[in-house]
């Protein structure tokens, strides 16, 4: 590679790494600013749905932008990803009712599906798997600088100017990245003829939004409804010669359990997540910064494992530090069930070490299915990694609103905090099994 292809190379990811940063910014900033946000626009009893929603079409939507990428390149799409994300972002800041808002979320979360997974996809083309970790150590640091700016910044805003300035700080970052992106990066992936599987796309959005919707407004039919066009759209994608799901590599051992490693993890993680914010300010008592706050360890967490998990690879078996950081998630929410009706101090130290097991776990999951992913499959397995994450986030949000009890999630106090605690056994639950699969992981290197 010459010396002006290297130059494009680091200037196309720091690109990248920015629009890594605008979607971490976002998920941080935004989380603190949400009880605010449902307060001012009356939305309580609808307060898991814009969480939800965004998961929902970030996740849907993830493997057919991978899909189409492994089909005409990354470049022209990850463009149109960021202007759907922005726009979304816009859209949000200017709400006047739940209904604008959930909405405006939804399109915010379709360019959001683009944006981490193209990223990671163009990252594994133009860097060997040797030079990989380096580059995933980087985008580590931008989670952990989001986690420590991101709450502190929402909390801010929010309570010194309005929570519509969380969606609309992201603006100048996405403008940067759009222009760095389309400047340097030189189109990756090879365009084959293949048709992109659209009616999976579509089924897999309706079904997962029947779920999520019909879970959310305790409509049990509607749930199980979804529950069976999802079953429909899974027979579907092992007919299609090109479904969104990478079904090939879904026969190696490593693909499925990386790909149940996230959802079990996802679910967990990012369902708690949710809900932190609104313990911080209706059982503690505290307000928009101290629940940014408690969002904070656990974004740092993540990030400083991930870096450090980066570098023991080069030692380490994959597999082995994903297994570590699994049974740090179990020792966790073991705890956190016993600590609900601790000072908020507890809570946020049992959280940095929630996210430093995801930090293990994640990235060397991911790795692990890049690893034995064909090039052909490389966007459809990365995508579809992230999609399982994501999904089980979106899911988890939704069945720990009704866990935790809309009653509680409205009086707060000690109902919260013990609806808290059965969402924790929910989450101790699936990262429990998500060890046992990770057992099954073979011990290999990265330079293997």
């Amino acid at each position: 590679m010459t010396p002006q292809q290297l130059r494009l190379r680091q200037l196309a990811t720091i690109g990248l790494i920015l629009g890594v940063f605008l979607n971490a910014l976002e998920a941080s900033v935004v989380s603190t600013a949400m009880p605010s946000v449902i307060r001012d626009l009356r939305g309580s009893a609808l307060y898991a749905l814009p969480f939800a929603i965004y998961m929902l079409f970030s996740t849907v939507s993830s493997p057919l932008w991978g899909r189409a990428s492994d089909i005409v390149g990354r470049k022209r799409l990850y463009l149109t990803g960021m202007v759907l994300f922005l726009l979304g972002s816009a859209l949000c800041g200017a709400a006047q009712g739940m209904g604008w808002l959930i909405g405006a979320r939804a399109l915010q979360g379709l360019g959001a599906g683009a944006l981490l997974t193209i990223s990671l996809t163009i990252v594994g083309e133009l860097y060997s798997l040797q030079e990989r970790p380096r580059v995933q150590a980087f985008i580590s640091g931008v989670w952990g600088i989001s986690g420590l700016l991101g709450p502190l910044l929402g909390g801010f805003l929010t309570e010194h100017l309005s929570w519509r300035w969380t969606f609309y700080v992201s603006l100048p970052f996405g403008v940067a990245a759009f222009l760095m992106v389309a400047r340097f990066l030189r189109q990756t992936g090879v365009r084959r003829a293949a048709q992109i599987d659209w009616l999976g796309a579509l089924l897999f959005t309706l079904g997962s939004g029947l779920v999520i919707w019909g879970l959310e407004l305790h409509q049990w039919l509607l749930a199980g409804l979804g529950a069976a066009i999802l079953v429909a759209a899974v027979f579907l994608e092992f007919r299609h010669p090109s479904p969104l799901l990478p079904i090939q590599a879904l026969g190696e051992r490593v693909t499925r359990v990386a790909f149940a490693g996230n959802f079990l993890g996802g679910a967990g993680y990012f369902g708690v997540i949710a809900y932190l914010p609104l313990y911080a300010q209706g059982v503690s008592g505290g307000g928009a910064t101290a629940a940014g706050a408690i969002l904070t360890p656990m974004l740092v967490g993540w990030t400083l494992a991930s870096i450090f998990a980066a570098q023991l690879m080069k030692k380490v078996p994959l597999a082995r530090i994903t297994q570590a950081g699994f049974a740090v998630l179990v020792a966790m929410f073991i705890a956190l069930t016993f600590t609900v009706h601790s000072p908020l101090w507890v809570t946020s130290v049992l959280g940095f070490f929630v996210g430093t097991g995801m930090g293990f776990s994640m990235l060397t999951l991911l790795l692990s299915a890049q690893q034995s992913a064909g090039k052909g499959e490389l966007g459809a397995v990365t995508s579809g990694v992230l999609f399982a994450r994501q999904m089980g986030g979106a899911l988890g949000v939704a069945v720990m609103a009704l866990l935790i009890g809309a009653a509680a999630i409205s009086t707060g106090g000690v109902e919260l905090a013990e609806g808290l605690r059965r969402a924790y056994f929910l989450a101790l639950g699936g990262v429990a099994l998500a060890f046992l699969l990770s057992l099954r992981l073979p011990l290999v290197n990265p330079e293997h």
